[in-house]
């Protein structure tokens, strides 16, 4: 049975919310990790926005990087991420350092994630596609993936981002489900701009894999999950994520309830039913977790497991 929440219960987390820290050979990469980043005067989601897989994601040298700042123009109302209005300008050499950090750390999938720029006339778009461009001129052989904001719905800005770009996997998260879109995220973001987005991104570069993410446990029900799932199917995504809300701290929208890992996989089966070419799905899912295996799934027969891929 899931776990529900009072408005005022004190949040306990769950027995499955138990993790391992990195020893031995995972630990050194853990901190060959922490240096390449920090070297590189780098920002990644994984610290600013709290991830509970940092450990084990950095343990295996992965990470996600955050790039144009790391403020963003937007508050949502679950994310960690600061918010300021004007942000300074993105960095002109972030772009070099980025593709220095993702040669210093031998990777051969990089998820490059960004924060919200509004005050931008593109959205921070050009300031995206250099960051792209810089470290596939350094590493053509490494995979990318950008998980990219609505750029306040400007298709023009989004075409220009797309048109040539060297990109594997186009994502854009819907965050949560119609219904509390309004008082989950911020008020510039609606379900049905990032629909636009994402269906924009498939009609500009068919041939890209589309993904979006979907957080559980803000109080949203059954039938609202499974409308949210055939809303992101009719403009072609084809890469979910599934993983439990967790409040970064007093003032965000409260934990509703605490999804068990079955239910999570009895969505994922549903997902797959509908036609979802992957899925990971579980507590500690993120929209970025193992995003390389997720894409290798994508490419390959289905296979069911628990917590990670679901393909």
């Amino acid at each position: 049975m899931p776990v529900h929440l009072s408005t005022r219960a004190r949040t306990r987390l769950p027995e499955w919310f138990r993790i391992e820290l990195p020893t031995g050979a995972a630990l050194e990469r853990y901190r060959a990790t922490t240096s390449a980043v920090a070297g590189n005067a780098l920002h990644t989601v994984c610290e600013e926005a709290h991830c509970p897989n940092l450990h084990e994601c950095w343990g295996r040298g992965t990470a996600t990087f955050m790039v144009a700042g790391r403020e963003c123009t937007r508050g949502c109302r679950f994310c960690a991420v600061e918010t300021l209005r004007t942000p300074a300008a993105p960095d002109p050499a972030e772009p070099q350092q980025l593709a220095d950090a993702v040669a210093a750390m031998g990777l051969s999938y990089a998820v490059i994630t960004v924060v919200n720029r509004d005050d931008l006339p593109d959205g921070g778009a050009a300031h995206y596609r250099a960051c792209l461009d810089a470290v596939h001129a350094r590493l053509p052989d490494v995979g990318l993936e950008l998980l990219c904001s609505d750029l306040a719905g400007n298709e023009a800005a989004l075409a220009a981002l797309l048109d040539g770009a060297p990109l594997q996997v186009f994502a854009h998260n819907v965050e949560t489900v119609e219904r509390l879109t309004p008082e989950v995220r911020d008020p510039r973001a609606s379900f049905a701009q990032s629909l636009r987005i994402l269906a924009a991104a498939k009609e500009l570069r068919p041939e890209l894999v589309t993904k979006s993410s979907i957080m559980l446990g803000l109080g949203e029900t059954e039938a609202e999950i499974h409308d949210a799932f055939s809303a992101l199917r009719d403009v072609g995504v084809e890469l979910l994520t599934l993983g439990q809300y967790l409040a970064p701290g007093p003032g965000y929208h409260p934990v509703r309830e605490f999804v068990t890992p079955e239910r999570f996989d009895a969505l994922a089966r549903t997902a797959r039913e509908l036609g979802f070419r992957a899925i990971a799905s579980g507590p500690l899912v993120r929209s970025s977790y193992r995003a390389e295996s997720l894409l290798a799934a994508a490419q390959s027969e289905p296979v069911t497991a628990r917590l990670q891929v679901v393909a």
